[in-house]
């Protein structure tokens, strides 16, 4: 298990990965564009590397370090992504992540998925802080975090090495009193 629970949208359901995920995953993950764009999925991406993500999401979500969902079409119940939030308990924040498959952009479904598990964090886990953070250059997952509604703070300066080259990050975040979300349900 990955996840508490499922999430709905008007076009996605967001639910706990199963075993049977495993060669979506690869055939998803696997594209060097998403490994281009990600800061822990390799290239190429192989069944082992699915079997220990998975592994690893399963521990983490039981000991209360993350939930990930795996984001699913509404009609035909198709993995095209996954979603999730690095969760660190004593200071109530998260880190939010998420990949689409190639053969789903453009469609909105990662605004769409991560604005639900973005509301999951503040309403539901009741976290203080959510942050983001996509390499500069990204502008795909740029609008992604401008759209719901995150604020840009700032550059990470060759903050990561990808590839045999240090990537700058740009870093976004939103703290629960400015989550519009959250107001409406108190």
């Amino acid at each position: 298990m990955t996840a508490p629970q499922e999430l709905l949208t008007l076009r996605l359901l967001l639910r706990s990965f199963e075993c049977g995920d495993i060669p979506a995953i690869v055939c998803l993950a696997g594209a060097r564009e998403i490994a281009a764009t990600t800061i822990n999925i390799p290239h190429p991406y192989t069944e082992e590397d699915a079997q220990h993500f998975l592994a690893h999401a399963d521990q983490d979500f039981h000991a209360g370090r993350s939930v990930t969902f795996a984001v699913t079409t509404l009609q035909a119940g198709e993995l095209c992504g996954a979603v999730g939030l690095a969760i660190v308990p004593a200071h109530e924040r998260a880190e939010l992540g998420y990949w689409i498959g190639v053969p789903f952009w453009g469609q909105g479904f990662a605004t769409e998925s991560a604005s639900v598990v973005m509301a999951f964090g503040f309403e539901t886990l009741r976290l203080n802080r959510i942050h983001a953070s996509h390499f500069t250059g990204n502008t795909a997952s740029q609008r992604v975090l401008e759209k719901i509604g995150m604020r840009h703070e700032g550059p990470s300066r060759q903050h990561v090495r990808k590839w045999n080259r240090y990537i700058d990050m740009e870093n976004y975040g939103l703290l629960a009193s400015e989550f519009c979300g959250k107001e409406k349900s108190s």
